[in-house]
């Protein structure tokens, strides 16, 4: 059964969506409305935060699934029918979310649930697979640990001192990149005071106001898209941005004039670690703009932290990132412009007194610490040699790059 029968089933013998409003204010007032009206599935949200789960997954033909310390499980229940799924999803979305569903078979937006009077957001993902509608939703916290309290290394602070430039935190969905970069903006909050700008596709971390007057525009909601979200947003004072996800080479334009303008400019990126952001970058354009981007990139790039979530052994703690840091020194800033990318992993470390490090030295740090178990180690380390090496106290010299 497609979508749009489903839908059109569903929604016989209710009432129709509300016309759109006239006025921007009545339609402001009716998103929030929608957001904290009650719904079906709010019951399996709920579950979500009371089982301390970070992810809610709903496809038909199997009962909910929810990732727990990182792991899949089923809850304890019968499958989800179609007829059951069309009527917990479909009352989720907007006029706009069902529009952009069912033109691209897929919607993101946030909802917010009420659990014992704390309010919970969820990043939600509307999905079509083989003619079914499913859904994941992902947890966000409502609360901002510091650095510490993510057992990250200490020049993440120095990373969020800088005047303008761009920092990019890299990794794979469930990473944990959107609450590293809110750690990273509430220390701005705590110790200066500018004004933060954020544009997110949807919002997922709310902050709350300390030292610095933050505004946040949802794409879609407050502002189009992207790019004409940057537009505006040169006329609107910023100190300090976040520019959601670099999904294309619109938003990475836009990002990287706002850093060549005197912006610090916060964004996220899908790539696997660190070095390999720059090829991440770049296969976002045609090949006759890449020296141009190598050149902007040496020139307003401040560092790219790549980051993958690990099961920790330790009680209390459930997941704990491990981290690979590239800043832009001397060193790494002639090797991107000459175009020897393969070397930067050499450079970093080479050059772990200014604190870069890779994930092998993160691993080791990692189990030192006693935060992760050394099977977790070498099952992701991305040289197991050089781990081996590192856990016995050898340590290997990085060659010569330049």
């Amino acid at each position: 059964m497609t979508a749009t029968k489903q839908q059109d089933k569903h929604e016989k013998g209710e009432k129709k969506p509300r016309a759109a409003a006239a006025q921007p204010v009545d339609a402001t007032l009716a998103r929030f409305a929608h957001v904290h009206q009650e719904f079906e599935i709010d019951k399996l949200f709920r579950s979500a935060v009371k089982l301390k789960g970070s992810d809610l997954h709903l496809k038909v033909g199997k009962p909910p699934y929810m990732r727990i310390n990182g792991t899949l499980r089923p809850l304890n229940r019968e499958p989800i029918s179609d007829e059951e799924m069309v009527r917990l999803i479909f009352p989720l979305m907007d006029d706009r979310n069902r529009r952009i569903f069912e033109e691209n078979g897929g919607a993101d937006f946030a909802h917010v649930v009420d659990v014992d009077g704390t309010s919970w957001r969820f990043r939600v993902n509307v999905l079509q697979q083989l003619g079914h509608v499913g859904l994941v939703a992902r947890r966000v916290n409502n609360w901002i640990p510091d650095f510490a309290g993510l057992n990250l290394p200490p020049i993440m602070e120095d990373l969020c001192k800088f005047d303008q430039g761009m920092v990019l935190l890299a990794g794979v969905t469930g990473s944990g990149k959107t609450t590293t970069i809110a750690s990273m903006l509430n220390y701005v909050n705590h110790n200066y005071r500018k004004h933060i700008l954020t544009l997110e596709d949807p919002i997922e971390v709310v902050f709350t106001e300390d030292k610095c007057l933050i505004n946040q525009r949802e794409i879609g909601s407050d502002v189009r898209d992207f790019e004409i979200g940057m537009k505006h947003a040169v006329r609107e004072d910023p100190d300090v941005m976040l520019v959601g996800e670099m999904r294309d080479k619109e938003t990475f334009l836009t990002a990287i004039h706002a850093a060549e303008t005197g912006h610090l400019v916060f964004g996220t990126i899908h790539a696997s670690g660190a070095p390999s952001t720059i090829g991440r970058i770049l296969d976002l354009f045609p090949q006759d703009m890449h020296t141009a981007l190598r050149s902007a990139i040496a020139m307003n790039m401040k560092a790219i932290v790549g980051q993958k979530l690990l099961p920790s052994i330790k009680e209390g703690v459930g997941r704990v990132p491990t981290v690979e840091i590239m800043t832009f020194n001397p060193t790494v800033r002639k090797l991107v412009l000459e175009e020897h990318d393969e070397k930067l992993a050499d450079a970093i470390r080479m050059c772990a007194s200014e604190g870069m490090q890779d994930f092998t030295m993160s691993l080791h740090s990692l189990v030192e610490t006693e935060l992760i178990d050394r099977a977790t180690a070498f099952e992701v380390a991305p040289n197991v040699e050089a781990l081996k090496m590192a856990l016995k106290g050898i340590s290997v010299a990085a060659p010569g790059i330049l």
